[in-house]
């Protein structure tokens, strides 16, 4: 029969009004039969797996845009099923027969499909389905559904038809073993393997032979050791929709012990000390039982003995202690198996009893241990008794091994240690360590107390800044032994060499002093003097200090970029002085009038994140202090660009190792370069007046493309042959370039709109006489006019030798071209 007409059923549900509507061409009304017939189209095989789910594809979409969907109608074995109408916005536009009990559900996204839960065997049949548009043809979907049904989990049995659950055995080593695979059901018929180790080992492949049953035997002829604890799979499947159902047994022997040992057993026994032996016996399964025989009588062995983690070593411990009578018989250890007889092995030992040398160290019997300075002689003394005789003694100081060397005053014996002139590093812990065949007996330590001056920990001049009526630390730290309890400050100025009182310093049980200094007018500053006392007598050479009045710090200097990446700096420049004070290093970068990142840091080095990529950023440097805020350093920069990054990294990993590529492409690299060097240098020489051109200059000379002088606050100029920079992305300004200094401390200064609230923005601040593009009376006025500006906002005068470092040449001839 054709798709026109429709064969009802009591049990349809499916209204005809529905099935009348979807059987025409609503937009057309056309006549004839509005399907092909089911026969004519090519069925496709889907799989499902009992118990499952199963999807049921069916593309609804329309081949003549915008056509629209009306109705989907879904058949099993030429009897509808299942439809949706997308007329119908309620829930109504679903209907499913009552056989597939509300286990069907039709969605239209993301893929449309008719989706099954459950699957039940009986859902086995050829589905097809039916989709009408408002204008298009009716389409037609064939498939078939195979529903698999799993076989039942494998079951493994012995030779004597008993099933093993997990473990088979335990065999006795060297005997046969043979298990039997048995599957029932499974449609088709599974397919049954024996694995070891992830390797198929046996197969029965599936046969529909009307059984219900599947066999698969597993025979080892012999049971090595090789075998022990082996791990055999059994797996069944008829799908690959699921994986295989699998049953693991493990094989459990038993084995006979391999080896026996006494460990350390070339060690000799101490007399009259209780000695630990160690018996090891290796292989036995289940673990060996260990006992100790005496020329054959048996030792009580107190504690138990212990099995490793894998149950394939076990050690016995014997705490015994030997007397002299002992010396020359025979310890034995015996290893047996508890099922297997005639497999006991063992080992002997033959008694050597000696002893670990016993070393006494002294000092000489002359000597006061707790008065012994600087330049005195000492010796010390190492009497050793040890059976056998010692054949070596070594000498060590704090642990370091000590030499015979007469130059130095260091004169090492077998029995005695003499120092001569002994040094204040030459105090410590020493030991005397005699060694024989037992092993090497170390003395107790003797701790050499060396009493010596003070001196400086800190050798250098340091300065010291204090500003006037407030107070400054100094701090004077000495080496000395024992501690100082006494100190000594003296000031030397204008007035002369003046000794401190003892009220203005402190003394600590470590070695330090601190002074608390407060000048009050420009007389009292100079230098400082710290001597410490102790019991070798007072502090030769003092610890000296500079002191100064405090100020504003120098701002860095030589600023480079060690590292640009295509988000991150790392920074470094040349710290001036410190103003006496403690000092905290700023950068900050700019782009245009945006701060980007300000980090602080006690040493001029800097890492900066979050730069962003292909940035092109003014980094700012100062210093600051107590005292206030330096004038500032800047460096201009660009952060290499990720899609640069990129084609690099491909241009890496797809280069060809070909020479006479290589040739062409630099070839023609190099003269795209030549080209676009002499374009510039025209369009320079073009566009710049006579009166303010630099000397000629080669293109060679400037290694770079040429630029036209511009009016910005932050020029990109020439490099500097003079001074070289760490990177190509790196530069610097001048001072007529830089940004504008920050007001001075407790000035009131409004910010731009818009401006960063670090403390200074890069916004223009010269005067607002506006510029004439390359006219040189502009460039000169526009320089004079930043100079008056930043020393309107500054406070104080200017120091000339701080410049801005610049590692670029300017374009302009009557402009500065140092670096600092």
């Amino acid at each position: 029969m054709t798709e026109c007409s429709l064969r009802p059923s009591p049990t349809r549900v499916l209204s005809l009004w529905t099935l009348l509507i979807g059987s025409f061409n609503i937009a057309g009304l056309r006549q004839g039969c509005w399907s092909v017939r089911a026969e004519s189209l090519d069925a496709v095989n889907l799989s499902a797996v009992a118990g499952g789910d199963a999807t049921l594809p069916c593309d609804t979409r329309s081949p003549q845009p915008p056509d629209a969907l009306l109705l989907v109608v879904w058949y099993k074995d030429d009897v509808p099923i299942y439809s949706y109408d997308s007329r119908e916005k309620s829930p109504s536009a679903h209907w499913a027969d009552d056989s597939l009990g509300g286990r069907a559900r039709w969605h239209a996204a993301p893929h449309a499909a008719l989706r099954i839960r459950d699957v039940l065997p009986t859902d086995r049949a050829l589905y097809r389905c039916r989709v009408d548009f408002k204008v298009s043809p009716t389409r037609n979907y064939k498939f078939i559904l195979h529903v698999i049904e799993l076989p039942e989990k494998p079951k493994i049995f012995d030779a004597r038809e008993k099933e093993v659950v997990g473990v088979a055995g335990p065999y006795i080593e060297d005997t046969s073993l043979k298990l039997t695979c048995v599957v029932s059901g499974g449609k088709p018929m599974p397919r049954v393997r024996w694995w070891r180790d992830d390797k198929v080992i046996a197969t029965l492949a599936a046969a529909e032979d009307g059984s219900r049953l599947s066999l698969l035997e597993l025979k080892i002829p012999k049971l090595k050791r090789e075998y022990f604890e082996a791990v055999y799979t059994c797996t069944a499947d008829n799908t690959a929709l699921v994986p295989p159902l699998r049953t693991n047994v493990q094989i459990q022997l038993y084995l006979r012990p391999l080896f026996v040992e006494i460990l350390a057993r070339e060690q000799p026994l101490s007399v009259g000390q209780e000695a630990e032996l160690a018996c090891r016996a290796v292989g036995a399964r289940p673990p060996a039982i260990i006992t100790w025989w005496l020329d054959d009588k048996p030792v009580a062995v107190t504690e138990p003995q212990k099995n490793s983690d894998d149950f394939n070593e076990t050690v016995s411990f014997l705490r015994w202690t030997p007397r002299m009578e002992h010396d020359g018989r025979v310890l034995t250890c015996r290893a047996s198996h508890v099922k297997l007889e005639h497999t006991t092995i063992e080992t002997t030992m033959s008694l050597n009893l000696h002893y670990v040398p016993i070393v006494v160290l002294q000092l000489g019997s002359k000597l006061n241990p707790n008065d012994i300075e600087e330049g005195d002689d000492v010796y010390f003394e190492c009497v050793v008794r040890a059976n056998p005789p010692a054949y070596k003694v070594v000498w060590e100081h704090n642990g370091q091994v000590m030499t015979h060397n007469q130059r130095a005053g260091v004169i090492a014996g077998s029995a005695h240690l003499a120092l001569q002139g002994v040094s204040r590093e030459q105090a410590g812990r020493y030991v005397c360590t005699a060694s024989n065949v037992e092993g090497d007996g170390r003395s107790p330590p003797v701790n050499l107390l060396v009493i010596y001056k003070p001196v400086c920990k800190n050798t250098e001049v340091i300065i010291v800044g204090a500003a006037v009526n407030e107070a400054a630390k100094v701090t004077c730290e000495v080496d000395a032994f024992p501690p100082p309890k006494n100190f000594q400050w003296t000031i030397n100025n204008t007035i002369g060499t003046v000794e401190l009182e003892a009220g203005k310093f402190t003394v600590d049980g470590a070695g330090r002093s601190v002074l608390s200094y407060t000048p009050s007018g420009d007389t009292d500053y100079g230098s400082l003097a710290c001597r410490a006392t102790n019991l070798a007598g007072q502090q030769i050479e003092p610890c000296r200090y500079t002191l100064l009045p405090a100020v504003k710090p120098d701002p860095p200097s030589n600023c480079s970029s060690l590292n640009l990446t295509d988000d991150s700096a790392e920074l470094r420049c040349v710290a001036g002085y410190d103003g006496g004070l403690q000092t905290t290093y700023v950068v900050e970068a700019w782009e245009t009038e945006a701060l980007v990142a300000n980090v602080s840091a006690t040493a001029p080095v800097w890492k900066l994140h979050g730069l962003g990529s292909g940035k092109a950023l003014t980094l700012v440097f100062y210093a600051n202090n107590a005292r206030g805020r330096s004038e500032i350093t800047t460096l201009r920069v660009h952060t290499l660009s990720r899609l640069a990054l990129q084609t690099e990294a491909n241009t890496r990993s797809n280069r060809v190792d070909s020479s006479w590529a290589l040739g062409i492409v630099a070839g023609i690299v190099g003269t795209l370069i030549a080209v676009t060097i002499i374009a510039l240098v025209a369009k320079r020489k073009h566009h710049r007046p006579l009166q303010y051109e630099a000397p000629t200059q080669t293109a060679k000379a400037y290694k770079g493309s040429i630029q036209p002088v511009n009016h910005s606050p932050i020029q990109p100029d020439d490099k500097n042959p003079d001074v070289v920079p760490l990177g190509k992305d790196f530069n610097c300004t001048r001072d007529e370039e830089r940004p504008p200094e920050p007001p001075p401390y407790g000035a009131v200064v409004s910010p731009p709109v818009g401006s960063s609230k670090s403390t200074h923005s890069l916004h223009d601040v010269r005067s607002n006489t506006p510029h004439t593009p390359n006219t040189p009376a502009s460039d000169i006025q526009s320089i004079g006019t930043l100079a008056e500006d930043r020393r309107s906002v500054t406070s104080g005068t200017l120091s000339r030798r701080r410049e801005v470092v610049t590692t670029r040449t300017p374009l302009l001839a009557n402009a500065r071209e140092s670096c600092v």
